[in-house]
């Protein structure tokens, strides 16, 4: 299956993030915050302008960025979870 955000939204998969603390306690899946860093699985064609132009996304599928905590709409495809969201929700990208 394929899917293809419209306009200027991005399809994420959240990273997994460890389990254990650096200090070795393990942290339950209850307790675990969802972690704020994701993998860009596909993006829109961009976000419209008021000339009636495209303006492209700064970002590509395969990058990996750092978005808000409250941001976008979670959504299940093929059984695998992903969020949907805007471009401007995303803060960073994390460069290697």
């Amino acid at each position: 299956m394929e899917i293809r955000p419209l306009y200027d939204k991005v399809l994420i998969k959240r990273l997994d993030v460890s389990e254990t603390t650096e200090g070795g306690i393990i942290i339950p899946d209850t307790a675990a915050e969802k972690p704020q860093q994701a993998e860009v699985v596909a993006v829109g064609k961009g976000r419209p302008i008021e000339n009636g132009e495209i303006l492209p996304l700064d970002v590509k599928p395969g990058d990996r960025v750092i978005f808000g905590k409250y941001g976008g709409n979670e959504v299940s495809l093929g059984g695998e979870d992903y969020m949907i969201i805007a471009e401007h929700e995303i803060l960073a990208v994390i460069e290697d």
